[in-house]
């Protein structure tokens, strides 16, 4: 039987682990909703390193339920919103969650939240994976923070 030494089977583990495996969210924010009561929402960059994978929920302990959606021209130019059940993520393809486009709508949210705060978003993966981001809360009329 052939052993193998420690330092050789520490490296193979890692090698599984690598950057070719990660996902990067940068950027998240969530603006609080112009009337109290009504949805919020939140939006990030993303991206999969490596390997494909799909977003399949978001939650954040400011609300009680988040649900993924996409905002786009419908009829007329009028604008509608689509739930989506997954986002997919192409290996090496950014992914934007922006005003207008892919956003997470936030309902039930915390009273009394505070534009200037932070919290966290938690973000599951098809892939089994989960990841927990900071998220700057901005207020209803503001812009992105930079």
């Amino acid at each position: 039987m052939r052993r193998f030494s420690l330092p050789i089977a520490l490296l193979a583990v890692l090698a599984g682990c690598g950057p070719s495996d990660q996902i990067s969210v940068e950027e998240a924010w969530i603006r609080l909703p112009a009337v109290a009561g009504r949805p919020g929402a939140a939006y990030f960059a993303i991206e999969a390193a490596g390997r494909d994978d799909a977003l399949t929920a978001v939650s954040t302990p400011v609300a009680k339920r988040a649900e993924l959606h996409e905002s786009m021209a419908g009829a007329g130019g009028m604008m509608t919103m689509n739930a989506l059940e997954t986002v997919s993520l192409k290996a090496g393809q950014p992914a934007s969650f922006a005003p207008g486009g892919r956003h997470v709508m936030l309902f039930e949210m915390t009273p009394g939240l505070q534009a200037g705060n932070e919290t966290r978003l938690k973000l599951v993966f098809a892939s089994g994976r989960e990841l927990d981001v900071p998220a700057r809360i901005v207020g209803a009329g503001e812009g992105a923070p930079e």
